[in-house]
């Protein structure tokens, strides 16, 4: 299959690199530094169970992209219209796009901006960071989870053959939710420390002020319709425990110095909670303390 994965940072050449290890004809789009890497020897896939180069190509836009049967988008969120503008000539009627991107209408404004083409929200659980040009590096976990479609089976089947867990879940809207819950509580806070998670929870007052994001993240989710179990709290602080080296996005962001996507996610509840008056002070905190970051970096 030609696979096209718009978005050559970890989560997209996690993926993007299990597949063409299982076979597919996968082209990252990305930033010149891995483009040149992964052109000149390929992606390093770096595992927990494997170190090796695997066959694949690479652009820095989508001038060249072919008509490709599987697009994966692993943009960062403030890029979603950027891709869309770049993918919208590029896509056939059968292609299928998916959204591995974090937040919860990534997907809506892929499909809006790329002129109703269907686009399928995938939400990603996986602890992967770039090493180097063209090397990725997978600290744990892996899966993905998807909505239920016309094209459910298909999408498992192909993940499922490269060594990629699925699940498919017939509430997704649900799903997408809890995955910004996990990243309303971990983004912020182990990028603001640069600490890995297993650390961060053992900093003392650390899992009072998740419990205090996640009980706003549920009763913003409840005003939109999407009602959240009552264990949620403990599911996600259990997450450090399979993930204990893992740092967010948002803390490989600071490393590189990219922008974060904290409006998209901590943000994102504290505008949703504006629209039905519902007080956010601890995700309002937390997007305040990520850009505050990013504003001294800037002004440096």
């Amino acid at each position: 299959m030609e696979v096209t994965v718009f978005g050559a940072g970890a989560v997209g050449c996690y993926y993007g690199g299990m597949l063409a290890r299982a076979g597919h004809q996968v082209e990252f789009i990305g930033r010149a530094s891995h483009v040149n890497a992964i052109n000149a020897k390929g992606l390093l896939l770096d595992t927990q169970e494997l170190s090796e180069y695997v066959s694949s190509t690479a652009a820095v836009d989508t001038s060249a992209m072919g008509a490709s049967e599987l697009v994966l988008v692993a943009v960062k969120s403030a890029d979603t219209e950027a891709a869309a503008i770049s993918l919208k000539e590029k896509l056939s009627a059968t292609t299928m796009v998916l959204s591995l991107q974090n937040g919860v209408d990534n997907a809506n404004r892929l499909s809006d901006l790329t002129g109703g083409h269907p686009v399928f929200p995938t939400i990603v659980y996986v602890g992967a960071e770039m090493a180097g040009a063209g090397h990725v590096k997978h600290l744990g976990r892996g899966e993905l989870v998807i909505g239920r479609s016309a094209i459910s089976d298909t999408i498992s089947k192909i993940f499922s053959e490269a060594g990629i867990p699925v699940s498919v879940d017939s509430d997704i809207s649900k799903a997408l939710w809890i995955k910004l819950i996990y990243n309303c509580a971990y983004n912020a806070l182990s990028a603001v420390g640069n600490i890995p998670y297993r650390l961060m929870l053992e900093t003392e007052g650390t899992k009072e002020v998740m419990a205090s994001a996640i009980n706003e993240c549920i009763a913003v989710a409840c005003a939109c319709g999407v009602s959240i179990e009552e264990d949620i709290i403990e599911r996600v602080l259990a997450l450090a425990d399979t993930m204990p080296e893992q740092r967010s996005s948002t803390a490989q962001d600071f490393l590189h110095n990219r922008p974060s996507e904290i409006d998209f996610l901590n943000g994102f509840v504290v505008r949703k909670g504006h629209e039905f008056d519902i007080p956010t002070p601890t995700n309002q905190a937390l997007q305040v303390a990520i850009k505050l970051v990013e504003n001294g970096r800037q002004n440096a």
